[in-house]
């Protein structure tokens, strides 16, 4: 990880927030996440049914939240099968020591999203403060 990226693995989770595809406003999930370099990495077990994945679908700029700091980024599908891997592996790592039950066939059916985060000024502030 570089000084130019936040580090947020060490969250159990962030809040992230979508533009409703339907609506236009704001739709904020708490959701189970890694982080690899400017990347995050999360698992839908809803896949794209979900609501999330559909807006991110829709418009795919998404605000990540964490220790009162929000950061930008633009998600989208894992398409690369080395780093569909990196997510379930990552994910299923951070997550199932802790969790009661079984996460293995959760890990293989999910729907893996990345979120690279920004981190260039000409797209906006990747970084803002915000009150609790």
């Amino acid at each position: 990880m570089t000084n130019t990226e936040p580090d947020l693995d060490h969250h159990s989770v962030i809040d992230l927030t979508t533009v409703g595809r339907l609506t236009g406003r704001p739709h904020r999930i708490e959701i189970w996440f890694t982080q690899h370099n400017a990347s995050l990495y999360l698992l839908s077990g809803g896949r794209d049914r979900s609501d999330w994945v559909r807006n991110l679908i829709a418009d795919p700029i998404v605000t990540v939240r964490a220790d009162g700091m929000e950061h930008r980024g633009l998600g989208r599908i894992i398409d690369d099968p080395a780093e569909e891997r990196i997510a379930r592996d990552t994910v299923f790592a951070k997550y199932a020591p802790g969790y009661g039950g079984d996460l293995t066939g959760w890990r293989e059916s999910a729907l893996p999203i990345a979120i690279d985060l920004w981190r260039d000024s000409s797209r906006g502030s990747q970084v803002r403060h915000v009150e609790s």
